[in-house]
């Protein structure tokens, strides 16, 4: 994959919305990257609603989906009404164009 999951998924929220920012950071001392609450990489704001996605490749979705259902703070984002996306990429051979598969946590 020559782009990132991340940058496709911040080229997809900016068709609906300008106000979107990667929260994962690289941590220097631990060498890793860190998500917002442990599985959210990218956060946007579209009129009165908070999305936080995670990104990954269209193979690992199933995989977020477990990380992110055992998380402590999932409940609490749902409560506050936060929608809650994994985003999964592929590059289709065929067409050369990638693909996106959404799953809704919210």
């Amino acid at each position: 994959m020559k782009t990132s999951p991340t940058q496709l998924t911040l080229k997809e929220l900016r068709k609906a919305t300008d106000c979107v920012q990667v929260v994962e950071h690289w941590c220097q001392f631990s060498r890793r990257r860190k998500d917002l609450f442990g599985f959210v990489d990218v956060l946007a704001c579209a009129g009165s609603e908070t999305i936080a996605v995670q990104t990954t490749s269209w193979n690992n979705v199933s995989a977020r989906a477990k990380k992110m259902s055992e998380s402590p703070y999932l409940d609490c984002l749902r409560r506050a009404g936060w929608k809650i996306l994994i985003h999964g990429w592929k590059k289709n051979d065929k067409t050369n164009r990638y693909e996106l598969k959404v799953l809704d946590l919210s």
